[in-house]
């Protein structure tokens, strides 16, 4: 859309309120809020805004920075439709006094990715898969809506089945294709996917339907949360992320001749997520909790490699039907969604086309259910492990040439520093099991 007809847009809608919407290092959204009579020079001179007062963005010496709008993101939001402040949002672009990008803006983290993989020839497209849960709160603890005991693909008639629908609705006024929503493994666990596209639409669509299904939880006295594991014992939250690389209207990774059908670039690229995935696992996968996720038995890959009915797997070949060559892609399934996806996806992305440009070969495929794999059997394979906690990803991520390039070396920095800050404030909490375990033994 142009200004034009946004601006015509919003008079008709009776738009009061736009949010100019961005996201922090952590990937929480942002916004300043500005009257529908500063829109037309918000988008001719952007908004300007201090810096300094967000995670990861600048120091107090350099806080001033300015807001440009994405005019292709503009949208009203529904939940406020009908009232006397019917908001409306555009993602924005972050830049610095001297006119230039912002390099620590995730957005333009992305960015430079995928002008990365512009000028080797490629489009990157992508499908992230998010799941959540619906909660709701008793005697001050958060615990799974307590109607909702189904399983997967369930189908229901309870409160939780009709906040899903609300949701939908919700993103489909949003500009968001939904594809398919249903109810997931866990009690209370919910997902719903969104079509496929380019990888920049991709997050700023994900990064959207974590505000909506929030927001519509909320407005239904319930909770939504993209925590990786709310509960031991069940399974916790991912986000599986489909991939291809297409070279105009043809996909890079499709080859009939191929093992799965997946080309021998293809190949490439999925060694190259392997062979670094373990250095952008703290990206992927940022919490202390996410760690807990990733165990074996609850449907979380923690083994390095890759195959198509392996689910155990790191990375999966979904099948592939005859006559859909532009489906053919790779599902990377460590991620979850709580990291953010900007970021998230320019590591996925720079760790494949490194694997293409030094033509690296991914292992033998394994089809087979590691996690009943024996340690010697483990051993054998040469399967290699993601971190077993924050901190080991931490370290990882440290020791790599490849996320300080991805990141830029202050924002890798910055990075650091707070997640780190977040792992020593965690090993220094004492939790109830601490006590329920050792407090009258010892």
């Amino acid at each position: 859309m142009d200004k034009t007809a946004i601006l015509k847009e919003c008079r008709d809608a009776k738009v009061a309120f736009v949010n100019l919407q961005f996201t922090d290092l952590a990937g929480a959204v942002k916004a300043v809020t500005i009257p529908l009579t500063k829109l037309d020079s918000a988008i001719d001179d952007g908004i300007w805004f201090d810096g300094s007062s967000i995670e990861g963005f600048t120091r107090i010496a350099e806080s001033d920075m300015y807001l440009v709008p994405d005019l292709n993101t503009f949208a009203i939001l529904p939940w406020t439709k009908g009232g006397d402040t019917v908001t409306a949002r555009i993602i924005c672009d972050i830049y610095t006094p001297g006119g230039k990008v912002f390099s620590g803006d995730p957005r333009a983290i992305l960015k430079r990715q995928i002008e990365r993989a512009r000028e080797m020839g490629f489009t990157f497209n992508t499908g992230p898969e998010l799941e959540f849960f619906l909660l709701s709160r008793s005697d001050g603890e958060f615990e799974v809506l307590p109607h909702d005991r189904a399983g997967y693909f369930d189908l229901t008639a309870d409160k939780a089945d009709e906040v899903r629908k609300q949701m939908t609705t919700t993103l489909s006024e949003l500009n968001i294709d939904v594809e398919a929503l249903h109810h997931e493994v866990a009690f209370g666990q919910h997902e719903i996917d969104f079509h496929y596209s380019d990888a920049l639409t991709t997050a700023d669509n994900a990064t959207t339907l974590r505000y909506a299904v929030k927001t519509v939880a909320i407005r239904n006295g319930l909770i939504a949360t993209f925590m990786p594991k709310p509960f031991a014992g069940i399974n916790g939250s991912g986000m599986h992320v489909h991939q291809s690389l297409f070279h105009g209207e043809e996909n890079a990774f499709f080859d009939p001749a191929g093992p799965y059908k997946v080309s021998k670039l293809a190949q490439q690229y999925i060694a190259g997520q392997l062979a670094h995935v373990k250095e952008f696992s703290a990206v992927t996968n940022p919490l202390v909790n996410s760690y807990k996720r990733l165990l074996p038995g609850f449907e979380a890959p923690i083994y390095i490699a890759w195959g198509q009915v392996n689910r155990s797997a790191l990375i999966r070949i979904p099948s592939y039907t005859k006559g859909r060559d532009s489906s053919v892609r790779a599902e990377l399934r460590s991620p979850d969604p709580s990291c953010n996806i900007y970021i998230a996806l320019a590591a996925m992305l720079a760790a494949g086309l490194e694997g293409i440009n030094k033509d690296m070969a991914p292992p033998k495929p394994i089809d087979e259910n590691i996690y009943e794999f024996s340690p010697e059997e483990v051993q054998r394979y040469n399967i290699d492990a993601l971190p077993g906690s924050l901190l080991e990803a931490l370290d990882e991520m440290e020791r790599s040439e490849l996320m300080r390039e991805v990141l830029g070396e202050h924002t890798f920095q910055l990075y650091q520093r707070a997640k780190r800050a977040e792992w020593n404030e965690y090993a220094a909490y004492i939790s109830r099991w601490e006590r329920d375990r050792y407090a009258e033994m010892y």
